[in-house]
């Protein structure tokens, strides 16, 4: 429990959760696993010197159509001297000077393409004061509307001249602060299922990891190759979401052996090079039970403190390592510092 608040942040917490393992007021989760030790095991597997970018285009995937709320960037330029500030020529503020000058702005949906999920992502409602009455909450207690606080008024969302939400606890700049470079595995499921929807439990991802002779220990970075950005980036900017929706493996969040072997297994982070690592919606279940409508999401960042990596691109990446061999690689992999933001664009980038 905490005494940054009175009363305590939380005098419950969920059943499996890691809230207070790492201390009461802790922001990073399993990044606490990213040790020295797991800093040099990664570099430990750096042999041939070859790097793979692990981020798709930031323009993709295109348009709008896999998520309606979330837009490409937008780039304009700066003004400088009350003209547009780009290809600016400084002689024609003084003839002695040469320089031809550009810069810009950008408008940036920050979860829109390769992107990391911060813990202030995705909450639950929960009765962490344990008075009977669940209320808005996030991994560790901290609270919605107090430490994540958003606007109530839509003319306050969306692009705008001020900052109006944000993360006081559980932003990335938390992850990017920490480092985020360590031992990196891939589990390619992409080789065992191909490229049909296929909803993967713990029983398929443990074939696909024996078959490959996978091993995944405390603090290792797991990434999981489905092939759908490759998809996504072979559309160009177009793409066609009928074909999306139904492509590619995905993570059954509802399968509770899988949820163990993410608690069990002790991974610091868990990615994948699809739309949100795990089936959406989710696979079905019951009418009248409650849950939440992604369950690996609660499991992960509500519950555990397992940051979430989406729409990686590691199609290069796998291949190569199939061909030599090799699930190991050292992975770095941090966030923009970006003070309050709740999610994060990514450049991850594995060296082999």
């Amino acid at each position: 429990m905490s005494t940054d608040a009175t009363p305590p942040r939380w005098v419950r917490r969920p059943e499996g959760s890691t809230w207070g393992d790492f201390g009461p007021d802790d922001q990073l989760g399993r990044l606490n696993l990213l040790t020295p030790e797991k800093v040099r095991q990664g570099v430990a597997e750096v042999r041939e010197g070859r790097s793979f970018c692990l981020s798709l285009p930031l323009d993709l995937p295109g348009g709008n159509a896999l998520n309606p709320r979330r837009n490409p960037p937008i780039l304009r330029p700066t003004i400088r001297n009350g003209r547009p500030n780009m290809v600016y020529r400084l002689s024609d503020d003084n003839p002695n000077h040469s320089d031809v000058v550009c810069d810009d702005i950008v408008v940036l949906t920050l979860q829109y393409s390769t992107q990391w999920d911060s813990f202030a992502h995705v909450g639950s409602m929960f009765d962490a004061n344990g008075d009977g009455l669940p209320e808005p909450v996030f991994y560790n207690g901290y609270r919605g509307g107090f430490h994540i606080f958003g606007p109530t008024d839509a003319s306050d969302a969306g692009p705008g001249p001020k900052t109006t939400s944000g993360a006081k606890a559980l932003g990335v700049e938390n992850m990017a602060a920490q480092g985020l470079q360590g031992r990196g595995v891939l589990i390619d499921l992409r080789a065992h299922y191909g490229d049909a929807r296929t909803a993967v439990g713990y029983d398929l991802l443990m074939r696909a990891m024996e078959a490959d002779r996978v091993e995944v220990e405390r603090g290792d970075m797991v990434l999981l190759h489905t092939g759908f950005a490759q998809r996504v980036l072979e559309m160009a900017g177009q793409p066609d979401p009928e074909v999306l929706h139904g492509a590619c493996a995905v993570l059954d969040g509802r399968d509770p052996k899988l949820l163990q072997w993410i608690t069990d297994s002790g991974l610091a982070i868990l990615a994948a090079d699809n739309y949100a690592v795990e089936a959406h919606p989710a696979t079905s279940q019951p009418a009248d039970a409650c849950c939440a409508t992604l369950p690996l999401h609660e499991h992960c960042l509500f519950k555990l403190g397992v940051h979430l990596g989406e729409l990686w691109h590691l199609t290069p990446l796998a291949e190569w390592l199939r061909a030599n061999g090799r699930s190991r690689f050292l992975l770095t992999a941090p966030p923009l510092r970006l003070p309050g933001a709740v999610g994060s664009p990514a450049t991850p980038i594995a060296t082999v």
